[in-house]
């Protein structure tokens, strides 16, 4: 419920990936970690003549999925281990590979499943140095909270878009790699933390029972106001996000 909240802001990204993929009559689409599978009815609308599949590690995320009114086919697995029975054409994964250590072997797990001329497209956030991820760390780091959540937070999950390229511009692929800061406008009396609260910081607050949930909410509650003070118009909050558009 909480990362519906800001469903608009958190589509965007989906939308400008989509964007560049320039496949244009493909026969086999996956999205990779589609969630709920609302954007994955996007690429129904682009690709009408394609074989769309979804696939998401979490059941409670492709019970939703299956209730839409769609003909894209969901499924639950991992990324880690998930293998296509046949070449895809384009595979899109909007958000999911910051939760996967080992996503750079994935990446190219994917490379190898696409069809010749097929596409990759995905995108990670890129702010783990924002002010918001500081201070989830060093709380989590404090004297109050390291004997609970030591070690649960990681500093740098993710790859620059220099890094992505190096990764998979090889063997003929074309790599359109780039990375875009966001500007989002929140409205409400807490937004960064309840922007955090659907994601950074659910394997955090799964640690703690519920009493230790509130409590620590509070308190980066008053780390987050003093690093994103809300103006006028509402609370801006910066976010980068990192986007890779790969051609086989």
């Amino acid at each position: 419920m909480t990362y519906a909240v800001y469903a608009d802001e958190r589509s965007r990204p989906f939308i400008e990936l989509t964007s560049r993929v320039g496949a244009v009559d493909p026969d086999y689409v996956v999205d990779a970690g589609c969630g709920s599978g609302e954007l994955t009815t996007r690429l129904e609308s682009r690709w009408p003549r394609a074989t769309i599949e979804g696939f998401d590690s979490s059941p409670a995320m492709i019970a939703k999925a299956r209730r839409l009114e769609t003909k894209v086919r969901f499924a639950v697995a991992d990324a880690t281990t998930w293998r296509p029975d046949r070449p895809v054409d384009v595979i899109v994964s909007n958000a999911l590979l910051q939760w996967v250590p080992e996503h750079r072997a994935v990446l190219e797990h994917w490379v190898e499943a696409l069809a010749p001329g097929g596409w990759l497209a995905f995108q990670v956030p890129g702010n783990f140095d924002a002010p918001s991820h500081v201070a989830i760390r060093e709380l989590c780091a404090s004297a109050t909270w390291s004997d609970k959540l030591s070690g649960v937070v990681r500093t740098a999950p993710v790859d620059d878009p220099v890094g992505y390229m190096d990764l998979l511009g090889h063997g003929g692929c074309q790599v359109d790699a780039w990375e875009t800061t966001y500007v989002h406008v929140l409205q409400g009396e807490n937004p960064v933390l309840d922007w955090v609260s659907g994601t950074a910081l659910r394997p955090i607050l799964d640690r703690l029972d519920p009493g230790e949930q509130r409590r620590f909410r509070q308190d980066l509650s008053r780390l987050l106001a003093e690093a994103y003070p809300a103006k006028s118009y509402g609370t801006p909050f910066p976010f980068r996000r990192i986007f890779v558009v790969v051609q086989k």
